[in-house]
Parts: structure tokens; C-alpha cells; sequence
């Protein structure tokens, strides 16, 4: 999400012996609204505008400069030309005469010190559209907001190739705004310091670079404090001589051509002769010109191109290979497309951003970043971190590019990296054959405010049966838990070294560290969050590690312990259903049939995600005496907030634990997984019951969504068999769904979690896929009412830029649940707060309408996909993929304090201290170190809030897989 709205991460919370684990979907903002009271107002308004000549949206950031809250503010300002409104967001807009005047709105009319909110308006204009030069709020004159200064490394050439030992001459050009000048530009590979340079032309000549991938940054500095960085240029460094293609992914339409171009690494002593063939793939594919090329001392670096011709009646994938004598070999993939598949072509054109190892995607190991960018902090608190939401976006994105270009070795692929980095091992889950399904885990109560942990653990709370860990042994011989953990930290910066198979083996290990963070309740946001390893020896933290943060006890045992997030693991199901089916459809089906077996199996596991979180009775549970479950009536049959088990690190301590979940959110419920596990054949468990309990949840979760739905058409928050966590009492009259609770805001609350537009595009896209595939009636119902909704609040301008719902607000509640005559929630009411252009919504958003217009034959819905895939496309391209600037306001929470219990004392893995007094960033201190680090520095000293572009994983993910669904389906 952005700051407004964006995808957050997800909360997940996990409490077992204690212990809670959330995965937050990345930083929603929360505000409040107080009475307003006189402030010294100083402040600055940035303005921007989107043009399309008859028209134009308007931008306006007002930021806090004084050391007062703004509490209340009327911005006013004034054209010269004949600009109307039409209307306006984020405020009350009116116009007198040439006279703008914006009110605050509800949430958005306290302006702390140092902050800022935005607003936006769009007015029709003729002539000339120049733009206002002087803003007041409350009647004082603004400053203008000071511009950071603009870098552009210029050397190196974005995907060129040095050979290992030789100088990389690195350049950059920088511009200064409001008069400030150039103070520097700093040069990174990735985070890394390569060097400075303080005066014009800026450069800097790197040696000894090291073979692989490499992200080049150039980051400048003003005269008054301000600093922006480059868009990163992504080069390799190979160990000796070698032929160089680009792009590595090449469309060709039917009856057409394509071309690629090739040169070579290094000036050589002779010249060069390269050869071009097709090595294998697609016969309908053929090299018709460049197939000999020769390069000389003199033209080695100018790039010569290879043409490739597709028959007319072919699809499929090619490998052509391009080499020559004494260089290492270039691979380009060619893929033959139907004749008028445009949106194929531009699947495979972004899939090749995300894939090129120089754009910064993933790890050496091949694992999936959170981001592109390290600096972020959503529910993931650093971009080079990653979560099981990641992985599955892998999957989804593999299982497209096998529809598209046949070749189903990459899908593969990401399931045996998923299956090796974020599965546990057995050396992870060591003692899991201790564990005892008639007492799965001990109760410790959930509480309203992180200062209210550690909490006491009461095994005199009885606690239900496990129905399903003996069959689930049975099925696959083994006591251990197949399913994903949530997240990892995969460069290790934190330095827990608790990577696969390893525990704590500290700052100097490399790959993948599992870690938690969310642990204390649903207010603990990502900024009041203390990481610690999955693995806890006590080798950091406390005397006891980080365990006493959490749980209050007698004594503590070194442990283990895993947060599954199930949205994650059934998108890993969804994904692998569409690839089974595209597979066979190209006589393939063989080629993926162990993977889709793996799938079954982690659906199998998948069903603790149903089940209370201590096995308790569904339904109206108001006290910790309510009654323990004996076997399935512990089933709520939907997809809970999480699932996750621990246990004993010493093998002979004995003792092993698992907790499913009592919160169930709208938007973490997946139909067609469910749908898959139960009625698709090679995606069935093997379990004894497991395919019964798919079908029981497949209708239970569109019942869900019929119940949650609101007036309007959008899906309100969820349910909960425990009360604030503790099984505590609701308030009076709350309505019920099969006797669990409506929870307006399930999970969390810092940001509230049923804000996020996110979630209902999600959550509506796997709706539609059932409805595409099956027709089934209660989901076309729900699609029916919400498709209309999100129309009415969709504007795309004619230039194709567009706006679409960010933040929400709830009021109400639905009524309760009559499975044979649902009620009408006429109570239930959904409000729009703000609206966005964010891309990675957008991109799961067109999906839904994608796949709704494509059995319902709806014209608005298949028109607006279009619009919205053409609008990112035409507009919001980078070298990196598709991305937008977002203003974030929240980063003025670096400075939040983290609850630290009086007189408890520990340190991190670089040594930072962890006290009462500790902070979020005193406990992080590695930020000081990251590259935009100074941005964040300048905001918190009272500077403007600061911008960024992120290139987040999933959404590049989402916005490709939805160009393949249009042109599957649409197109």
C-alpha cells in the first residue's frame, strides 16, 4: 500500500507457548481528526499536475514546516487562466471565481510537525494551464517546497558486460533546484560505498568488481541538505571474454520477425566471428539474417542484430544461442505468439525486467526480494527481506511464462527454490515427532497494546484435540509441517544467520535468515516490532534471547518456531492449478506433475490454517472455559490469519506445538484453492479427509463473502472465535457468521486492516477465477455487486492515467449469518477515504474485471482492464518495470519507541542495545548505512516528506500475470 494506501504485507500473528508472528501488508497510515486549535502555521505546498491538454489532475502535498500540529487546515490558492474544478479527493473542494479552496477532510486534518497529507482535484481547462505560484493554509502565506536535486549515472550503459578484473568507468550528471548547487555524488553497487566525487563532471573509475550481477546508483547532494538517487543501472561482470545479447526474452508474432542485438564483452586482438542458431524449442522459429556476424577490435562494443522469423501457424519458445570461440555463450528465448497477441508480448517484455539478474529482483540464490529498493518499511521492514507472498508470486509468474512460451522448466524450478529456502527442513523442525495432538499447544492470552507483554502463559485453560497431524503422518510418513514461513531476512542483514537448516550462525553467515517480527497483539505495528531469529539459542537478545519479550514463564528452553501466512501457501495452490491445466492443454501435463503433487501436499498442511488457534469449540466462545474441541468441530473451514507450529531445539527435551488461528479476514480467503484441493484430481490431498474439508471450506468461504459484503458491494473485515484474542466477551449485539464474530478489523489495528483496497482486489481476482471456471452462481452474486461498486469508484483520464480506490472506511455491521436466507446488510456501509494509482492494486485489480468479463461477457469491466494495462504501461514504464512515486508520510515513525519491559536489557547481532528506551531505529541502526538513508534523515529533521519509486516483487508480479490473463482471455 501507499502512504495513502498501499499492500502493506499482512499481518500474521502467531502466539503458542506463546508466541505471536504477523505479516502486515506493507504501512498503511492511520490518522485521526482532534478538535482544531491555533497553530503558528508555517508550512510548503508542492504541486504537480497530469496534462492531457482539455484537462489536467492536480496534486497538491502540504507539508508541516513548523514545530506546531496543524490541527484543521483550508488550503487556498488561485489560477490566471480559465482552469474549473470537475472534483476532488482527500478534502472539500470549491472554486469563487479563480479562487481554490481545500478543506481538510475527516482523516486527514491533523498535520503533525514535520508531515504532511496530500490532496488531489481534477479540472477541465482551454489554453494555457499555467500553474499557481502562492498557496496559504489557515491564511499564511506558504514556502515553496524545495526539489531534491536530479542524478543520472550516464556510464555505464544499462546491461553491458566487463570482464572480471577490468575497470568499470562509472558517471553521472546532477542538477541542483531552487537555486542550491551540487555538493556530491556518491557511487553504489547495490548498498555498497563504491566512492565519492565532489566537484562536476562526476565520475569514478571501480576495478575488482566480482563475477555476477551488479546495481549501479548514483546518489546526488545539495547545498541545502537534499539528495536523490539515480534509477540503478543493472551490468555483469563475467569471468572472461563473452558474447552479449539483449533482450534475453524476445516476443515474435505469427508470419513476423524480431530481432535481438549482440556484441561482444571485451576488445579483442582479432576479429571475432559469432554464430547464431536456434539450440532448441519451437521448429517455427528461425534465424533469417545476423546469423554470422563479425566483430572487430574496432566494433566489438557496437551492437549488430540478429532478426529471428516466426511461420504463420506456430507458438511456443525457442532457445537461440549466440557464440563464438574463446567467449562464453549468450542464450536468448524467443517465443512465438499468436497473431494478435500484443498483451503476450508485453508480459514477456516485463517478465524480462524482472528476470534480468542486473535489475536487482532476487538473491544470488535466486530467492525473490521483497523490493528492488533496500530502504522500505512496510510489513517486511527492509526490501532485501522476503515473504512467502513473494514465493507464491513466483510461482504465479512462472506458471504464466509456461502458458505463454511452453517452457515449464522455470515453474519448476521456483517451487524447488521455494521448496529448499522457505520450507523448514527437518533440521529446522527437529523434534516435531514429540508433538502430542491431544495437547497441541499451552494458551497465552492475546492482549490490546504491546506494553502489555510479555504474556503469562495458563496451561489451566483447556485446549482441543488435533483432528488432522495423525493422518497427515500417515499420508507422507513424517511428523514435519510442509508448509512455508512467512519470512525471511535473505541477505542476513540483521546477522541472526538462522538460514535453512542452520541455527544463529550469526552476522558473518550469507543466503537466507528466517526471522519473526510481529509478536504482541493487534496494535504492535511494523514500527513497534522487535525481529528476532525463528531459531532462538539465546546466542542474542536477553539472558532468555527474545522469548521473555513475549511470554512470561518460570524458565525458558532454546526453541524453534514457524508462522505460516495461508494466503501465501494457497496462491502457491492457485498457481500451481492454472499450470497443471496449462500444461496438459500444450500436451505438457507430465513435465509438471511432481510439482502439482508437492502442491497437494502443502494444501494438505494448509488445513490448520481452519482450525481455532488452540483447538477450541466454533462458536460462541466468551470465557476460556468454552468448550474444547474434540476433532473437526474446531473447524471454522476458512483461511485464518496464520497457522504455526515449534517445539525444542534439544532433541531430548521432548516437546513440540502447534496453533492454527481464531481470526479470519475476507481478504486472505482463496475459493479456487479451495475449489482445486477438492475437485481437481492431481491437486487432491492424500490425506483421508483432506479433499472433504476443501469442499466443506470451498462453499464455506463464498458464504463468507456473501456475509461480509456490504450496501455498497465491497467485503467488510472478518470473523473471530476469540474475542480480542483472549476469548473474552464481545459487546452486546455483535452479529454472527456460524457463531464466530464480526470483527470489523480482524488481526491488526495500526493500520486497521480492513482499509486496504489491496485486499479486495485480491481477494475479488481468485472469486473470479471460480466464477471463469465453474459458473458458480453464489460467486457471480458477490462479483455482481462488488464489480459495480469498484467501477463507480474508478477514473481513468484520457491520457490513461487513473485513479482507483485506496483507503476505506467501515460502518455498520452485516447481518447475522442465515445460511438459508441471507440477509440483505443493509447496515453495512463502505466509504471511499482516498483514492490511488498505484500499480501493483491496479495490475490484481484488472485481473478480477479480466476474468469476471470473460464469462459475463461485461463490456465496462473488459474495457476498464484494458484502460488500466494500457494506462501503466504507456505511462508508468521504467529500466526496472512499472512503478510510481510514493509520498511516505509514515517514515516519520523511524523515531517511534519500541516497548522494551523496565530493567530488561539485550542487544542485537551488530550490537545495538535493546532497553525501556530503545526505538525503532536505535535497534536497527543498519539504516544509517543504506544509500537513501539521507532522505529519511532530512524528513525527520523537519525536511520534506520524502519520495520514492518502489519496484516491489509481487506487484511487478501482478501487473505481468494480468497482461497474460487479458490476452488469454480477452484479448
Amino acid at each position: 500500500m501507499h502512504p495513502p494506501p498501499r499492500r502493506r504485507g499482512g499481518v500474521r500473528r502467531l502466539l503458542a507457548v506463546a508466541v505471536t508472528a504477523l505479516a502486515l501488508p506493507l504501512t498503511m497510515l492511520s490518522t485521526g481528526t482532534t478538535p482544531a486549535r491555533a497553530a503558528a502555521v508555517q508550512c510548503s505546498v508542492d504541486y504537480k499536475t497530469n496534462d492531457w491538454g482539455s484537462g489536467f489532475t492536480a496534486d497538491l502535498t502540504v507539508t508541516n514546516r513548523g514545530s506546531d500540529v496543524i490541527d484543521g487546515w483550508t488550503l487556498t490558492y488561485a489560477y490566471t487562466g480559465n482552469q474549473r474544478l470537475v472534483n476532488g479527493w482527500n478534502g472539500s473542494w470549491s472554486q469563487s471565481g479563480s479562487t481554490v479552496t481545500v478543506r481538510n477532510a475527516g482523516h486527514n486534518g491533523r498535520i503533525a510537525a514535520g508531515a504532511a497529507v496530500t490532496a488531489g482535484a481534477q479540472f477541465s481547462y482551454s489554453g494555457t494551464n499555467t500553474a499557481p505560484t502562492s498557496f496559504s493554509v489557515n491564511g499564511t502565506a506558504c514556502v515553496g517546497a524545495h526539489q531534491p536535486p536530479i542524478a543520472v549515472l550516464t556510464s555505464p550503459e544499462a546491461g553491458s558486460v566487463y570482464t572480471q578484473g577490468e575497470t568499470v568507468p562509472l558517471a553521472a550528471t546532477a542538477a541542483a533546484a531552487d537555486q542550491a548547487t551540487v555538493t556530491k555524488v556518491e557511487f553504489y553497487d547495490d548498498t555498497e560505498l563504491l566512492g565519492t566525487d565532489t566537484s562536476a563532471p562526476f565520475t569514478l573509475s571501480v576495478g575488482g568488481l566480482a563475477v555476477g550481477a551488479h546495481s549501479l546508483v548514483a546518489k546526488a547532494y545539495d547545498s541545502l541538505g537534499a539528495s536523490a538517487s539515480s534509477t540503478p543501472v543493472g551490468i555483469t561482470v563475467a569471468s572472461g571474454p563473452a558474447v552479449v545479447a539483449s533482450p534475453s526474452q524476445l516476443g515474435v508474432r505469427q508470419g513476423e520477425s524480431g530481432a535481438f542485438e549482440v556484441k561482444l564483452s571485451k576488445q579483442p586482438n582479432a576479429n571475432v566471428t559469432v554464430t547464431t542458431a536456434r539450440a532448441s524449442g519451437n521448429t517455427g522459429l528461425s534465424v533469417s539474417s545476423g546469423a554470422t556476424l563479425t566483430f572487430t577490435p574496432s566494433n566489438w562494443s557496437t551492437a549488430q542484430r540478429v532478426t529471428v522469423a516466426a511461420d504463420s501457424s506456430g507458438t511456443g519458445s525457442a532457445v537461440f544461442e549466440s557464440t563464438a570461440p574463446g567467449h562464453a555463450k549468450a542464450a536468448v528465448t524467443v517465443t512465438q505468439l499468436g497473431a494478435t497477441k500484443t498483451y503476450e508480448s508485453r508480459f514477456l517484455e516485463l517478465y524480462d525486467k524482472i528476470t534480468d539478474p542486473a535489475n536487482g529482483y532476487f538473491s544470488p540464490e535466486g530467492i525473490p526480494y521483497h523490493s528492488v529498493e533496500t530502504l522500505i518499511v512496510e510489513a517486511p521492514d527492509h526490501g532485501h527481506e522476503t515473504t512467502s507472498e513473494a514465493y507464491s508470486y513466483l510461482l504465479w509468474l512462472q506458471a504464466m511464462y509456461g502458458r505463454i512460451t511452453g517452457d515449464w522448466t522455470r515453474f519448476n524450478d521456483a517451487w524447488e527454490t521455494m521448496e529448499q529456502y522457505a520450507i523448514p527442513t527437518h533440521a529446522d523442525q527437529p523434534t516435531t515427532s514429540f508433538y502430542d495432538p491431544s495437547k497441541p499447544a499451552t494458551y497465552a492470552p492475546e492482549h490490546d497494546t504491546p506494553d502489555e507483554y510479555p504474556s503469562q502463559l495458563d496451561s489451566g485453560v483447556s485446549v482441543g484435540r488435533d483432528p488432522i497431524a495423525a493422518e497427515l503422518k500417515s499420508a507422507y510418513g513424517t511428523d514435519d509441517v510442509y508448509g512455508m514461513h512467512w519470512i525471511q531476512d535473505v541477505d542476513n542483514v540483521y546477522g541472526y544467520g538462522n538460514s535453512p537448516g542452520k541455527c544463529e550462525a550469526g552476522p558473518s553467515d550469507t543466503g537466507p535468515s528466517y526471522i519473526n517480527t510481529f509478536q504482541r497483539g493487534p496494535q504492535e505495528s511494523v514500527w513497534e516490532t522487535v525481529t528476532q531469529p525463528t531459531c532462538d539459542a539465546f546466542k542474542y537478545g536477553g539472558r532468555n534471547g527474545y522469548l521473555d519479550l513475549f511470554t512470561k514463564d518460570a524458565s525458558y528452553a532454546r526453541q524453534w518456531k514457524f508462522t505460516n501466512a495461508p494466503d501465501a501457501d494457497a496462491r502457491a495452490v492457485q498457481a500451481a492449478y492454472w499450470a497443471d491445466l496449462w500444461a496438459k492443454e500444450q500436451g505438457k501435463g507430465g513435465e509438471v506433475a511432481g510439482t502439482v503433487a508437492k502442491a497437494a501436499k502443502m494444501g494438505d498442511y494448509l488445513r490448520y490454517a481452519m482450525y481455532d488457534k488452540y483447538f477450541k469449540k466454533i462458536g460462541n466462545c466468551t470465557s476460556t472455559s468454552c468448550p474444547a474441541g474434540t476433532g473437526k468441530d474446531a473447524s471454522h473451514y476458512l483461511l485464518s490469519w496464520y497457522y504455526a507450529w515449534g517445539g525444542a531445539t534439544d532433541t531430548s527435551a521432548g516437546w513440540s506445538w502447534r496453533i492454527g488461528s481464531s481470526h479470519a479476514h475476507g481478504g486472505y480467503q482463496n475459493p479456487l484453492a479451495a475449489y482445486a484441493l477438492a475437485n481437481y484430481a492431481p491437486l487432491k490431498p492424500k490425506s483421508a479427509t483432506g479433499a472433504a474439508d476443501w469442499a466443506k471450506s470451498y462453499d464455506r468461504q463464498l458464504e463468507f463473502y456473501r456475509w461480509l459484503q456490504s450496501d455498497e458491494g465491497a467485503i467488510a473485515g472478518g470473523a473471530t472465535n476469540s474475542w480480542a484474542g483472549r476469548y473474552t466477551t464481545p459487546p452486546s449485539g455483535t452479529p454472527t457468521f456460524y457463531g464466530m464474530y464480526y470483527d470489523e478489523k480482524p488481526v491488526y489495528h495500526d493500520p486497521p486492516s480492513n482499509q486496504w483496497f489491496g485486499f479486495q482486489a485480491w481477494s475479488m481476482e481468485r472469486v473470479a477465477e471460480v466464477y471463469r471456471q465453474t459458473g458458480n452462481a453464489q460467486a457471480k452474486a458477490v462479483l455482481d455487486k462488488w464489480v459495480d461498486w469498484a467501477l463507480s469508484e474508478t477514473t481513468v483520464n484520457p491520457d490513461g492515467s487513473f485513479r482507483i480506490p485506496s483507503t476505506l472506511r467501515w460502518s455498520g455491521a452485516p447481518d447475522t449469518w442465515n445460511p438459508s436466507s441471507p440477509g440483505a446488510n443493509s447496515g453495512l456501509h463502505v466509504e471511499v477515504v482516498d483514492y490511488t494509482n498505484d500499480v501493483g492494486v491496479a495490475g490484481s485489480y484488472a485481473k478480477v474485471l479480466t476474468y469476471y468479463a470473460a464469462r459475463s461477457g461485461d463490456t465496462e469491466a473488459a474495457d476498464t482492464a484494458k484502460a488500466l494495462l494500457d494506462g501503466m504501461w504507456e505511462n508508468n514504464q521504467d529500466d526496472l518495470g512499472i512503478a510510481v512515486p510514493e509520498t511516505r508520510t509514515d517514515y516519520q515513525r523511524f523515531d517511534d519507541p519500541v516497548h522494551v519491559p523496565s530493567g530488561w536489557t539485550g542487544t542485537m547481532p551488530n550490537g545495538d542495545r535493546i532497553d525501556s528506551s530503545s526505538t525503532f531505529l536505535s535497534i536497527r541502526s543498519f539504516y544509517q548505512d543504506d544509500p537513501a538513508w539521507s532522505k529519511i534523515e532530512s524528513y525527520l529533521e523537519g525536511g520534506s516528506a520524502p519520495v520514492f519509486t518502489y519496484h516491489r516483487f509481487w506487484a511487478q508480479a501482478d501487473i505481468a500475470t494480468a497482461m497474460g490473463a487479458y490476452a488469454e482471455l480477452l484479448e
